[in-house]
């Protein structure tokens, strides 16, 4: 009969996840898994069968929690441009590590840059783990890709789903194809996280926010 697991699986893939999110795969080792989850080397292998599903897991629970959290931004109340600002404000105040809100009066009008002296560190400066992921796996592993295709879709069809809902609603006056002006947005999007890992000025993201939506 098998004893029981002793531990709290949500908490460890969770803690793996933000493991490997910092340091991406391959700068992760066994070591820094055992340390951020608690568990042994052989409890690690015999509870995930080792750092490879351990890492498809972690994928898996980014769909959940933070590819939810974006879906969340979209399918809120408010405007569609409100929705799509708070959206990518949001992941440009966690990328930089500040505290801003989502109203273009406080947001846009206010300095609200990091200290040029701070620790990286010190905000997340992760960008998106899914992002992180598929710059990483220059390896044909296909379950990687898999699993960081479907945050990607995901997010992309909210994205087509608030622009249907606000050309219908006259909110949106962009005209051409919706699913080009959703994957138009979502690179933006991506294009933020990725410019948040190393820029400092968070008004200059700002303003690429802004412009996006303008043309909306």
């Amino acid at each position: 009969m098998a004893r029981p697991r002793e531990f709290d699986e949500d908490r460890v893939v969770t803690a793996a996840m933000e493991t490997f999110w910092r340091h991406g795969y391959e700068g992760t080792s066994t070591r820094d898994l055992c340390e951020s989850t608690g568990l042994g080397p052989s409890s690690l292998y015999n509870a995930f069968g080792g750092k490879r599903p351990l890492y498809l897991r972690a994928l898996d629970r980014y769909y959940e929690t933070s590819t939810a959290e974006q879906v969340a931004f979209l399918r809120g109340p408010g405007p569609v441009r409100d929705r799509l600002r708070a959206m990518m404000v949001h992941a440009v105040d966690a990328d930089l590590g500040t505290d801003g809100g989502t109203d273009p009066d406080t947001d846009l009008g206010t300095d609200g840059g990091t200290d040029p002296d701070a620790d990286p560190d010190g905000g997340d400066r992760r960008g998106c783990f899914a992002i992180n992921a598929a710059i990483e796996a220059t390896a044909p592993d296909e379950d990687v890709r898999e699993a960081v295709r479907r945050s990607f879709d995901r997010v992309e069809s909210e994205l087509y789903a608030i622009l249907t809902a606000g050309r219908h609603s006259g909110e949106i006056r962009a005209t051409g194809d919706l699913h080009a002006l959703a994957r138009r947005i979502q690179s933006t999007y991506y294009g933020l996280r990725v410019l948040g890992r190393i820029q400092r000025d968070r008004q200059a993201l700002l303003d690429t926010v802004e412009s996006t939506l303008a043309d909306l």
